[in-house]
């Protein structure tokens, strides 16, 4: 095969909305002070949807837009940091949902990255012959994880899932999805993280804010010239959607003021794996990115853990 494209899109986010007014109900805070710190204004959280529930409603809208059925399908990859259950995995609840036959599934744990990682491995089944046409999906539900009494992580996270239909390139035509670049830096590993039986999120700020707005430019630039794409040429930058004043820190290292950059962590807060697919999902649907421009998509956060890859919108 020559690579991969995404062929199509689709999100899910629960119904509920959570103001920063409600939060500071619940702990010393206000929205001014958490507009301040991580840009973020609202955020969504579930209620008795599952993982694999939001992961499935994602991955059906995707499906749908992308003029392909489910016995088309034979790959399902999901990225998830969230899923309470050990097995069956998420992908295989999926492809039970949504009526999907013997598709190879499996899950990606490599928290607020897992996207990314997921992406690229899928581009590289799809290269080896492995798979034809792919679902990825990004799906989390980080509320089953937030300790609601702690003032430093419960204004950040939020609930919901992206998807993309990734499928084989034509032969005469370029590949959509570029060279994964990825790694981590597992000395840090503890920086984010979800332990226990019973756990909660828990992370150093500051490690995090201070590794992500040094490190991670140039990395970032490394999936360009993977890509043979030049920053000045990206319609659009998507980040995770970790915290306001890191995107804009990577951002503005990358050097980029003709793309769009991607600020859902304004209206759905920080959603781990899901954050990049449910970014990206939104530009498309509001057609804010014409098909065919490059974006950059870059993930990173536990583990410590970091991938990216420049794709062509669809």
């Amino acid at each position: 095969m020559t690579g991969s494209r995404i062929l199509s899109l689709g999100h899910y986010q629960p119904s509920r909305v959570v103001t920063n007014d409600e939060i500071a109900q619940l702990v010393e805070t206000s929205d001014e002070w958490i507009r301040d710190r991580v840009g973020i204004a609202t955020r969504r959280i579930a209620g008795d949807e599952t993982v694999a529930d939001m992961a499935a409603a994602a991955a059906d809208k995707a499906l749908a837009n992308s003029g392909l059925t489910a016995a088309d399908i034979d790959l399902v990859v999901v990225a998830t940091c969230t899923s309470i259950d050990r097995s069956p995995n998420v992908a295989c609840r999926v492809a039970a949902k949504l009526g999907i036959n013997v598709p190879g599934a499996f899950d990606v744990n490599t928290a607020c990255s897992g996207f990314a990682y997921a992406l690229g491995t899928v581009d590289h089944a799809i290269r080896a012959g492995a798979s034809r046409n792919a679902l990825v999906i990004g799906a989390e539900k980080l509320s089953d994880f937030t300790d609601w009494t702690d003032r430093s992580t419960c204004i950040i996270f939020g609930d919901g899932a992206g998807a993309a239909v990734v499928t084989a390139a034509a032969e005469d035509e370029p590949a959509g999805v570029g060279p994964v670049v990825w790694g981590s830096v597992p000395e840090r590993g503890d920086a984010v993280r979800i332990e226990g039986w019973r756990p909660y999120v828990a992370q150093e700020g500051q490690t995090v804010f201070r590794w992500a707005t040094t490190a991670l430019a140039p990395l970032a630039l490394q999936a360009c010239e993977r890509a043979g794409v030049d920053p000045s040429e990206l319609a659009a930058f998507v980040p995770h959607q970790a915290n306001a004043r890191i995107i804009d820190g990577i951002a503005k290292r990358l050097n980029i003021p003709q793309a769009i950059i991607a600020k859902d962590i304004v209206e759905s807060g920080n959603t781990s794996a899901a954050s990049i697919p449910l970014a990206l999902s939104k530009l498309v649907e509001r057609r804010e990115v014409p098909s065919g421009a490059p974006v950059l998509l870059f993930g990173f956060g536990g583990g410590l853990t970091y991938a990216g890859q420049v794709v062509r919108c669809p």
